[in-house]
């Protein structure tokens, strides 16, 4: 048996037309349930902006005050670094230092699994941590950030007339545990935050003439507030530990420590001035309609409905604002529950739109019963496609929606194929039922291989081994998944919805000629098209050749010029892509930038070193 007679008998052996056929009753049963589950699904499917992704970039940052921008690259970074060159998936890692701090960033590969890169990062803190007795002594840190993609799903801003930031901050840490304890909240943070500091100022000529020296400022200061054990009283029944008294409680008794020089005893709050403030100068500042504030940014646990999210920080939001005093007000600035709702109606509308030109387009052209068959495959398909994506837990965001507005178009073709195929058989005399089945002996197959074809041409992102695979691969599954689900529509239920809604074409009378039906003006035309393409096909055949490898030299001479652009625009950089610690030009100093590749890729190093201008622009080559 050859494999066109091998795939024949396979059609007609399992005919599942014939079958949707036979069993009406569980077929209306399947459609009602699928239909059900899929409004289920569409409303209990999570909702956010964008796809969840890995970001695959570490900052490891380290402080020394006192010391230069040489003496941080060279004892300090250059050190992580070599340590980090042996690390599995290293793309490279690239440090900036300045005068007191360095910040050493580690690039992962591309290609890194997104299941690896948390344990890759405990990898880089248990590495750092090995040399951390190699690192000079007084340094602050190492310190690690690979959370710092994390995105505010909403943000909200407190300000008040009479109340300084600290009063604010307690009542922005109230409002916080409160939101903490609203459903699909990950993590709220407090954004604007002035830590609040004791200041010593003290005037050098003033302590020259009592003979003090600064540092034995610092050494009382140090002593008082030590904390050390004061040991332990074991009585017959119980152990009592005793505790030193003497910790500072405030700027009142930092003033009353004693300072000793030269047999006398000076009271510090005598010989200088102790006051509280804030952090001077400021490393974060928020204001809100020119007034400073503290604001409240709420994340989203990953998977969740960022809409029913956003309804709940609202209730949440309106019991908070109505136990506060009055003067504070609670202002929101971002608000991205309303930007995905505003994409999933936008997406309502596209396919509202594109069933009722669905519609239109059929009663058109197949007559208002054919129209009707066509019409219900739509809703059909996405209900599948939906209950799907429910259970394999994607979202809905821009990608899934994109690639469901994508598909939207090729829905329908399976659809029309088939009931068009039972409409001509009629025509031509047959029963409905023989009519309803004759679709999947003539063109199921076809259909099916065309479909996967359609699918294929999405394969590249699904299955890139990337961060672009990571965040369009839903491209691929949803467009692939639609298509799927619209041929086995086409093939069960499709056949099924024609028996019942299509006319009995009998009535109207059926041609003695089978191909009486294709003898109009329109398929004479289409005949003779293609009698002159088959008759002319190498000229054909090398234009279609010409053309496409025009396209391909127009697509590839596009791309390399946005490449070229690209490249140049990125050989200058400035300060402002740099941590904020950074990007503040130090005084009479220089920013020295180092990259270190992985040892498996380019073991070689560069160094670049440039002193800051006031515009804080530096480029380099």
């Amino acid at each position: 048996m050859s494999s066109g007679q091998e795939e024949d008998w396979i059609m007609k052996r399992f005919n599942l037309s014939e079958w949707a056929i036979t069993h009406q009753a569980l077929v209306l049963f399947m459609i009602l349930l699928l239909g059900a589950a899929g409004a289920y699904s569409y409303f209990n499917l999570g909702r956010a902006e964008d796809p969840s992704f890995t970001i695959k970039t570490m900052i490891v940052n380290v402080a020394w005050p006192g010391a230069t921008a040489a003496e941080m690259q060279t004892q300090v970074a250059d050190k992580i670094e070599k340590k980090l060159q042996d690390l599995p998936y290293l793309d490279r890692v690239q440090s900036y230092s300045q005068p007191g701090v360095s910040f050493i960033q580690v690039f992962l590969r591309d290609t890194t699994p997104p299941a690896k890169v948390k344990d890759l990062w405990y990898q880089v803190r248990k590495k750092v941590g090995d040399i951390r007795g190699d690192l000079p002594a007084g340094i602050i840190g190492p310190n690690f950030d690979d959370e710092y993609g994390d995105v505010y799903s909403v943000i909200y801003m407190l300000t008040a007339d009479g109340l300084s930031l600290a009063e604010l901050k307690t009542r922005a840490e109230d409002i916080r545990q409160t939101l903490l304890r609203v459903p699909d909240v990950n993590k709220v943070d407090i954004i604007g935050e002035r830590p609040q500091k004791i200041f010593i100022e003290f005037s050098h000529a003033k302590l020259a003439t009592l003979g003090i020296t600064p540092q034995q400022i610092f050494d009382s200061v140090a002593k008082q507030n030590a904390v050390v054990s004061g040991g332990s009283v074991d009585t017959s029944a119980d152990r009592i530990n005793v505790r030193v008294t003497g910790a500072f409680s405030g700027a009142e008794a930092i003033a009353a420590v004693p300072v000793q020089a030269d047999g006398r005893v000076f009271r510090l709050g005598d010989i200088a001035s102790v006051k509280r403030g804030y952090e001077d100068p400021p490393s974060f500042i928020v204001r809100e309609g020119g007034k400073p504030a503290i604001g409240l940014g709420v994340s989203m646990a990953d998977g969740a409905n960022i809409i029913t999210l956003g309804e709940n920080l609202k209730a949440a939001m309106k019991s908070v604002t109505a136990e506060l005093p009055v003067g504070i007000e609670v202002t929101q600035i971002a608000d991205q529950p309303h930007i995905v709702d505003e994409s999933v109606s936008e997406f309502v509308k596209s396919f509202g739109e594109a069933l009722a030109i669905v519609l239109v387009v059929g009663f058109l052209s197949l007559g208002w019963r054919t129209g009707i068959v066509v019409a219900l495959s739509v809703p059909l398909v996405l209900a599948i496609v939906l209950l799907v994506m429910y259970g394999a837990g994607l979202d809905l965001h821009r990608i899934t929606l994109g690639a469901l507005i994508i598909a939207l178009g090729l829905l329908v073709d399976d659809a029309i194929i088939a009931i068009e195929m039972m409409v001509v058989k009629m025509e031509q005399g047959w029963d409905r039922v023989r009519a309803a089945t004759y679709a999947w002996t003539s063109t199921a197959l076809p259909m099916l291989t065309g479909t996967l074809v359609t699918a294929a041409g999405f394969l590249p992102v699904g299955f890139a081994k990337s961060s672009s695979g990571e965040y369009a691969g839903g491209i691929f599954w949803v467009v692939g998944l639609a298509l799927i689900a619209s041929w086995i529509v086409a093939v069960v239920f499709t056949p099924y919805l024609g028996l019942k809604l299509l006319p009995d074409f009998a009535k109207h009378g059926t041609h003695a000629n089978p191909d009486a039906i294709y003898d109009t003006r329109t398929y004479r035309a289409l005949r003779r098209l293609i009698e002159r393409a088959l008759r002319w096909r190498k000229t054909v055949v090398a234009t279609t050749v010409v053309m496409f490898f025009a396209a391909v030299a127009g697509f590839g001479g596009e791309g390399s010029g946005r490449a070229a652009r690209k490249a140049s625009a990125l050989l200058t950089t400035s300060t402002d892509g740099l941590p904020s610690s950074q990007a503040r030009e130090p005084r009479n100093g220089a920013i020295r930038l180092r990259h270190a590749w992985s040892s498996n890729l380019n073991p070689v190093s560069h160094t670049y070193s440039k002193p800051l201008s006031r515009s804080g622009t530096m480029s380099w080559a």
